[in-house]
């Protein structure tokens, strides 16, 4: 009769825990059916917001499709950030786009990297296949900075007519205007880090440990980083000599194309050898709703 029971009382155990189980299991199936159910709530509100942010862009005004043009020095540098910051447009450099369609293997992507095994130059037609991919992605809803594109008339042809496709064009070019001496000064003046890419200057921003001959000329072995106390560089174009040549080859590709573009009222010239703060406000009157009109 012990038996007996001890067994009854055995099933009546592991009927008990296999209740307790299931209970168990069907509450973890509730709760990942409720989360599931906020995280696909979550998601449709991005969603609509994100839509609710095009269809604004789309009905008040087109997307800011905007070049920067300047010689090296001339502030675009600075000025990039500053849009990208105040807008949230993104600042979009050919190589990076590149490298990005690359890393991804777009189709773009992958003909780019063929061409590059094969010792071939990447041809216009592919990098606007990259640029037209970019330019559809969610980050460039109102709108983007192209940076170090185009180079050549051809490729500005081939830009206006893929904008044209929907209804688009570049609306804004900001020309930094800079004296060639400020240049000198910027450019030849920069030393940077090896390891980090911090860039110093000799008048603007000079390291900790900066010292001067008799002459006034830097002490190269003096030139140290803040952080890391490695030596610092100067880069072997941010010389007099190779500065010339940067110049020379920078205007007889940009003139042709600001004089494209001039016809068309979106040129707008900044003085970009003023102080920083004076040429970020001339950057973001350029910009404005008022001065867009054309």
């Amino acid at each position: 009769m012990e038996d007996l029971r001890r067994k009854s009382n055995e099933r009546s155990s592991a009927a008990s825990q296999a209740q307790r189980e299931a209970e168990d299991a069907m509450m973890a199936c509730a709760a990942l059916a409720m989360s599931y159910k906020k995280e696909q709530r979550e998601h449709e509100d991005t969603k609509a917001e994100l839509k609710r942010l095009r269809d604004k862009y789309d009905y008040f005004w087109p997307r800011k499709i905007m070049m920067l043009f300047g010689a090296p020095g001339a502030g675009k540098g600075t000025q990039g950030p500053n849009i990208t910051n105040t807008l949230g447009l993104p600042q979009l450099s050919t190589g990076d786009m590149l490298r990005d369609a690359v890393a991804h293997a777009t189709p773009a992507g992958i003909r780019a990297q063929d061409a590059m095994k094969a010792g071939a130059l990447v041809t216009d037609d592919i990098v606007i296949g990259i640029i037209s991919d970019r330019i559809n992605e969610a980050d460039c809803g109102a709108g983007f900075i192209l940076d170090g594109f185009p180079r050549t008339i051809a490729q500005a042809n081939a830009l206006d007519a893929l904008l044209l496709k929907t209804g688009e064009r570049v609306n804004l070019i900001l020309a930094f205007d800079v004296p060639e001496e400020v240049l000198e000064e910027r450019i030849c003046g920069r030393w940077m880090h090896k390891g980090s890419g911090r860039s110093y200057h000799v008048k603007f921003n000079p390291p900790k440990t900066m010292q001067l001959d008799g002459s006034g000329n830097v002490v190269k072995t003096t030139m140290i980083d803040d952080e890391t106390g490695e030596l610092l560089y100067q880069r072997a174009d941010d010389t007099k000599e190779a500065l010339k040549k940067r110049l020379s080859d920078y205007h007889s590709l940009t003139t042709p194309l600001l004089t494209h573009y001039s016809g068309k009222n979106i040129v707008k010239p900044i003085n970009g050898g003023l102080q920083i703060n004076q040429v970020t406000a001339a950057v973001m009157s350029a910009m404005s709703k008022q001065n867009m009109k054309h």
